[in-house]
């Protein structure tokens, strides 16, 4: 396994595993490659973006992007958006590239990572057998236009 930096030269490996993992059960999203291309180009374009991908032998199998936010306390990591190729997910893979993004956040002084999941999604277990917890106190809102 290699984890490397997303950059614009490995961002089509990083929509191709993105469409694997959304458009199919129990996502079923519908990305096309143009959509999720901007989609994931509109996080490379912040100034504290962080995001890597994970390929096995050369085949690219998972990605992480994310960034730094500053915080009274310390800087925080924030997930973005996560994902491993369908064919490759319940092999360790996933829980390998959390783990290297976790010490790359430590390495950087931040205190934690933080992330928001569908809680009726399988990820939402897969994140609390990894050691994320649920903040019961935040509440996500949104409003339909």
């Amino acid at each position: 396994m290699n984890i490397v930096p997303v950059t614009q030269e490995n961002l089509n490996d990083c929509v191709n595993i993105f469409i694997k993992a959304y458009n199919q059960a129990p996502w079923n999203y519908q990305w096309t490659a143009e959509k999720a291309s901007r989609y994931l180009a509109e996080y490379m374009s912040s100034g504290q973006f962080v995001g890597f991908i994970l390929y096995d032998e050369s085949v690219p199998v998972g990605a992480i992007f994310g960034h730094f936010k500053t915080w009274w306390t310390n800087d925080q990591l924030m997930i973005d958006e996560f994902f491993i190729a369908a064919e490759k997910q319940r092999k360790g893979y996933g829980k390998r590239l959390m783990e290297f993004c976790s010490a790359y956040a430590k390495e950087q002084d931040a205190e934690l990572t933080i992330l928001m999941t569908n809680k009726y999604m399988p990820a939402y277990k897969f994140y609390n057998k990894i050691g994320y917890l649920t903040a019961e106190q935040y509440v996500f809102m949104f409003k339909q236009l």
